[in-house]
């Protein structure tokens, strides 16, 4: 099978069921629902083979860069050089901030903190003055968050990341987006937050935080365990959550085809 070849029915992933980090790949495609022709930016494993999930089933009209200046016309395997594929545009990185700024991209980020309210942190954990970690900094999370759609992928759920106060906010959250008024709030829009425990977004009156599912083998008391605040929950409490889909025969042969090192299982190994 060429790196560009959709796998037949049945070929590999039917032989065996999902894993967790099968889940969470789909659960990641299935942020992209509805997007149309946008650029998808993907950080981590799982956002990346969402991605390119995505494109090959639901959201063919997604755009993948090879992650420099091209984009492609397929949907690559990830850790595979592009050799012979075929590119259908050009978009260097200057042109990126252009595409930001008219809206025309979903990204999907991976905070260091994240609070029930959307607001983002990856620059530094502890006292601004003093802080306990310096991390990759601000970097493009403010732009991103008031311009366009932006979703989160977390492959650790542990209250070190959801937390009541992030301590430098970099992506805007809901709260803060309204306080500033139009020029923050007009293009504002976060999607849904992923995990290796849940699905998580903010469709709730107030845009907080709310748990959509747990996945497979993980119960909703130990999402809200994992979690440093208080989840929205469905009205019949955390019996009534539902349980993440998990990809069928066809998905997995398409997330073996489009991950054929198994990546996915470095990165959620459950």
């Amino acid at each position: 099978m060429t790196q560009l070849e959709t796998p037949a029915p049945g070929a590999a992933g039917a032989a065996r069921p999902a894993r967790r980090a099968d889940v969470c790949a789909l659960a990641c495609a299935e942020a992209f629902r509805g997007d149309g022709e946008i650029l998808a930016s993907a950080f981590g494993t799982a956002p990346a083979l969402g991605a390119r999930l995505a494109r090959r089933t639901f959201a063919p009209d997604l755009l993948l860069s090879d992650g420099e200046a091209m984009l492609m016309a397929d949907a690559l395997p990830l850790g595979v050089p592009p050799a012979g594929a075929v590119v259908e545009g050009w978009l260097p990185f200057r042109s990126v901030f252009d595409v930001v700024a008219s809206g025309r991209r979903h990204v999907i980020m991976i905070p260091s903190q994240l609070d029930a309210h959307g607001n983002m942190n990856i620059s530094a954990v502890g006292p601004h003055a003093t802080p306990k970690a310096q991390l990759i900094g601000t970097r493009g999370a403010p732009g991103n968050t008031v311009n366009h759609r932006t979703s989160y992928w977390v492959p650790r759920h542990s209250p070190r990341v959801f937390v009541e106060k992030v301590d430098v906010v970099c992506g805007v959250g809901y709260d803060r987006a309204r306080a500033a008024g139009p020029a923050a709030s007009r293009f504002h829009g976060l999607g849904r937050v992923v995990t290796d425990l849940a699905v998580l977004d903010f469709a709730t009156p107030d845009h907080r935080l709310r748990l959509v599912s747990a996945h497979p083998g993980v119960s909703a008391e130990e999402v809200l365990a994992a979690t440093g605040f208080p989840l929205v929950l469905p009205d019949g409490g955390a019996g009534a959550v539902p349980v993440t889909p998990a990809p069928g025969a066809a998905e997995l042969d398409l997330l073996e085809a489009l991950d054929p090192k198994g990546l996915r299982f470095q990165e959620v190994s459950a």
